[in-house]
Protein backbone atom coordinates (compact mmCIF):
# COMPACT_ATOMS: atom_id res chain seq x y z
CA UNK A 1 0.00 0.00 0.00
CA UNK A 2 1.27 3.47 -1.09
CA UNK A 3 1.08 6.45 1.17
CA UNK A 4 1.05 10.00 -0.10
CA UNK A 5 1.54 12.94 2.09
CA UNK A 6 1.28 16.33 1.00
CA UNK A 7 3.26 19.58 2.71
CA UNK A 8 3.99 23.43 1.57
CA UNK A 9 0.80 25.08 0.88
CA UNK A 10 -0.35 27.92 1.90
CA UNK A 11 -1.14 31.40 0.82
CA UNK A 12 0.83 33.87 -1.23
CA UNK A 13 0.38 36.89 -3.25
CA UNK A 14 -0.27 36.83 -7.18
CA UNK A 15 3.16 36.74 -9.23
CA UNK A 16 4.92 34.76 -6.41
CA UNK A 17 6.14 31.45 -5.98
CA UNK A 18 5.80 28.38 -3.64
CA UNK A 19 6.82 24.17 -3.38
CA UNK A 20 4.38 21.63 -2.56
CA UNK A 21 6.03 18.63 -1.90
CA UNK A 22 4.34 14.85 -1.64
CA UNK A 23 6.23 12.62 0.51
CA UNK A 24 5.40 8.64 -0.22
CA UNK A 25 5.82 5.43 1.86
CA UNK A 26 5.42 2.00 1.02
CA UNK A 27 6.95 2.04 -2.48
CA UNK A 28 9.67 3.41 -4.70
CA UNK A 29 8.34 6.53 -6.48
CA UNK A 30 10.47 5.77 -9.58
CA UNK A 31 7.81 2.86 -9.91
CA UNK A 32 5.02 4.97 -9.95
CA UNK A 33 3.33 7.51 -12.15
CA UNK A 34 3.48 10.42 -10.03
CA UNK A 35 0.43 13.73 -10.72
CA UNK A 36 -0.21 16.57 -9.50
CA UNK A 37 -4.22 17.64 -9.72
CA UNK A 38 -6.16 20.24 -7.86
CA UNK A 39 -9.47 21.17 -7.53
CA UNK A 40 -10.50 24.94 -7.29
CA UNK A 41 -13.57 26.32 -4.85
CA UNK A 42 -16.91 24.63 -6.51
CA UNK A 43 -14.89 23.26 -9.15
CA UNK A 44 -14.31 19.65 -10.22
CA UNK A 45 -10.33 18.25 -9.24
CA UNK A 46 -8.38 18.62 -12.25
CA UNK A 47 -4.94 17.63 -13.90
CA UNK A 48 -2.21 20.04 -13.09
CA UNK A 49 1.27 17.78 -13.43
CA UNK A 50 2.84 13.94 -14.07
CA UNK A 51 5.95 12.61 -14.17
CA UNK A 52 5.57 8.76 -15.40
CA UNK A 53 7.91 6.37 -14.10
CA UNK A 54 11.41 5.34 -14.35
CA UNK A 55 12.11 7.38 -17.34
CA UNK A 56 11.08 10.45 -15.89
CA UNK A 57 8.99 12.25 -18.79
CA UNK A 58 6.76 15.24 -17.86
CA UNK A 59 3.46 16.61 -18.95
CA UNK A 60 1.51 19.92 -17.48
CA UNK A 61 -2.05 21.15 -18.14
CA UNK A 62 -1.64 24.28 -20.79
CA UNK A 63 -2.60 26.59 -17.58
CA UNK A 64 0.51 25.65 -15.82
CA UNK A 65 3.37 25.25 -19.17
CA UNK A 66 5.89 26.83 -18.24
CA UNK A 67 4.67 28.13 -14.74
CA UNK A 68 5.04 25.18 -12.66
CA UNK A 69 7.46 22.24 -12.64
CA UNK A 70 7.01 18.71 -11.10
CA UNK A 71 10.32 16.80 -10.20
CA UNK A 72 11.40 13.72 -8.24
CA UNK A 73 13.80 13.20 -5.65
CA UNK A 74 14.68 9.67 -6.02
CA UNK A 75 16.79 9.43 -2.74
CA UNK A 76 13.79 11.47 -0.42
CA UNK A 77 10.82 9.64 -2.13
CA UNK A 78 9.37 12.76 -2.69
CA UNK A 79 7.86 14.38 -5.72
CA UNK A 80 7.51 18.55 -5.77
CA UNK A 81 5.63 20.81 -7.49
CA UNK A 82 7.23 24.21 -7.74
CA UNK A 83 4.94 26.90 -8.56
CA UNK A 84 6.03 30.48 -10.36
CA UNK A 85 4.23 33.35 -11.14
CA UNK A 86 1.24 32.55 -9.51
CA UNK A 87 -2.22 33.51 -10.31
CA UNK A 88 -5.42 33.66 -8.52
CA UNK A 89 -7.13 31.00 -10.21
CA UNK A 90 -4.36 28.72 -9.41
CA UNK A 91 -6.33 28.48 -5.93
CA UNK A 92 -6.87 25.13 -5.14
CA UNK A 93 -6.39 22.23 -3.28
CA UNK A 94 -3.72 20.32 -4.76
CA UNK A 95 -3.24 16.82 -4.44
CA UNK A 96 -0.43 14.37 -4.87
CA UNK A 97 -1.34 10.80 -6.73
CA UNK A 98 0.56 8.20 -7.41
CA UNK A 99 -0.54 5.07 -10.34
CA UNK A 100 0.27 1.80 -11.35
CA UNK A 101 0.52 2.57 -14.77
CA UNK A 102 3.74 2.94 -17.14
CA UNK A 103 1.29 5.41 -19.50
CA UNK A 104 2.19 9.25 -18.57
CA UNK A 105 -1.47 9.38 -17.62
CA UNK A 106 -3.39 12.97 -17.58
CA UNK A 107 -7.10 11.47 -16.21
CA UNK A 108 -8.03 10.70 -12.48
CA UNK A 109 -8.48 7.06 -14.08
CA UNK A 110 -5.18 6.29 -14.33
CA UNK A 111 -4.27 7.12 -10.31
CA UNK A 112 -4.58 4.14 -7.78
CA UNK A 113 -3.46 6.17 -4.48
CA UNK A 114 -4.22 9.63 -3.61
CA UNK A 115 -2.61 12.32 -0.98
CA UNK A 116 -5.06 14.11 1.68
CA UNK A 117 -4.48 17.63 -0.10
CA UNK A 118 -2.78 20.49 0.73
CA UNK A 119 -4.77 24.45 0.34
CA UNK A 120 -2.74 26.94 -2.03
CA UNK A 121 -4.59 30.48 -2.04
CA UNK A 122 -2.85 32.69 -3.81
CA UNK A 123 -4.49 36.53 -3.76
CA UNK A 124 -4.05 39.08 -5.78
Amino acid sequence: QVQLVESGGGSVQAGGSLRVSCAASGRTLSTLLMGWFRQPPGKEREFVAAISRRAGDTKYAASVQGRFTISRDNVKNTVYLQMNSLKSEDTAVYYCAAGETYALGTSRAWYDYWGQGTQVTVSS
